[in-house]
This record gives structure tokens, C-alpha cells and sequence, in this order.
């Protein structure tokens, strides 16, 4: 079974090339963390792995300033607070694009 969830994330970056995905909020895109989830620890880990982006990485989220840090974080869907260092460098870019105009 751990087999066939890698292969089928191998299929999906096949089928659908990466200028076609939905941006990823995570640097480590989703499938990606799935993948090396399930590919070091297993077919367990990887579908909690699945689980945790499927409930994280969706529409929702928003970056802020943190005031007392001055460093930008971003609030999940799930109100889990994520650090600059986890966020994808688009949506950063983006992020600082919306600021400068």
C-alpha cells in the first residue's frame, strides 16, 4: 500500500505539471510532504501527513506582521500559527508585492 500512494503522487506530478497545481501555502509543497512522509516513515505517516494538509492547506489562511517579533507568520485554516521559514516563497513574494503598492 505504501507502494501505491507514492506511485500515485508520482502520477499526479506527471499528469498535472506544476504550473497547472493550485499554489501551495507550505514551502514543502503538499504532495511532496506527503511523499517524503510516506516514503521515510511509511504508509501510516504519509496518509496522517495527507490528512494534515488536506485540513491545513486550503483557502483561509492569512499572513500577518507579528508585532512583537516583527516577522511575518501566517494563521491556518485550523488556527494553527506557521512560521516564515514554512511558508512558500510565492505567497511571501505575494505578500510583500500587496505591501509595497
Amino acid at each position: 500500500m505504501k507502494n501505491l500512494l507514492l506511485l500515485l503522487i508520482k502520477i499526479y506530478w506527471i499528469v498535472i505539471p506544476e504550473n497547472k497545481r493550485r499554489t501551495c501555502l507550505f514551502k514543502q509543497s503538499c504532495s511532496h510532504f506527503v511523499f517524503s512522509n510516506t516514503q521515510e516513515f511509511g504508509l501510516l505517516k504519509g496518509i496522517k501527513a495527507l490528512q494534515y494538509r488536506i485540513s491545513t492547506c486550503k483557502e483561509g489562511a492569512g499572513l500577518f506582521l507579528n508585532p512583537l517579533t516583527g516577522k511575518i507568520q501566517m494563521i491556518l485554516p485550523n488556527n494553527e500559527i506557521l512560521e516564515e521559514q514554512y511558508i512558500s516563497e510565492t505567497i511571501l513574494n505575494q505578500h510583500l508585492l500587496n505591501i509595497s503598492k
